[in-house]
């Protein structure tokens, strides 16, 4: 994986109206939860923007004051109307314990079902994976070369070296569909989309037939 350095500073008050300031500066309230205690610290917000805007996972060298940690992120929260990052959780990483993170899947290949006429739909652009730290890759290769219409691939199907796959065997991560179920998928959208608003007349022309 790659590695992205932050500074932070550590947090000796804790508690909503501590976290409330924090924010207020600018900065973000974090934790690590690592193996014998957690670690709260915030840095500025600024500094976990190649870190969360992106697709890529990393691993993070933090440096607290001093000390460094070794992390991944495990969740962020944002606030649900700025989408500013509120809180953010990481778990402090060693060489002799696997962690799990969420990697983006790489699809290589020219497939014989698009080229027949087909369209590839991706439905899962990320997969979780458990392993050692360094032996986790930036991405998951997908090769579709030999995938056909109506074919899928599943997390069943790929198999990787030193990381264990944790989502669900039977989880499709991408097909390939014919023009066909791909313009009914499209039709379905539409008229999901539209039937609100003409569940919401209905009604509004009954009560004028009535009126009659």
């Amino acid at each position: 994986m790659k590695t992205i350095e932050i500074k932070g500073s550590l947090r000796t008050e804790l508690g909503k109206k501590s976290s409330k300031k924090t924010r207020k500066e600018g900065n973000v309230p974090c934790v690590i939860y690592g193996k014998e205690h957690n670690v709260h610290f915030h840095a500025h917000e600024n500094s976990f923007k190649n870190l969360v805007y992106t697709p890529d996972a990393h691993i993070v060298k933090l440096d607290l004051e001093g000390k460094e940690y070794n992390v991944v992120l495990q969740d962020i929260q944002f606030h649900p109307v700025t989408d500013k990052i509120t809180h953010i959780d990481f778990v402090e990483i060693f060489d002799d314990r696997p962690i799990i993170v969420s990697l983006p899947i790489n699809v290589t290949g020219d497939s014989i079902g698009v080229k027949a006429g087909g369209k590839l739909r991706i439905k899962k652009r990320h997969l979780k994976v458990r392993g050692l730290a360094g032996e986790i890759p930036e991405s998951l290769p997908i090769d579709i070369t030999n995938l056909k219409v109506n074919h899928s691939i599943k997390v069943g199907d790929l198999k990787y070296d030193k990381i264990e796959l944790i989502d669900p065997r039977i989880t499709t991560i991408l097909t390939v569909a014919t023009s066909r179920v791909v313009a009914k998928e499209e039709t379905e959208g539409e008229l999901a989309a539209a039937k609100p608003e003409g569940e919401a007349a209905a009604p509004a022309a009954e009560s004028k037939e009535g009126k009659k």
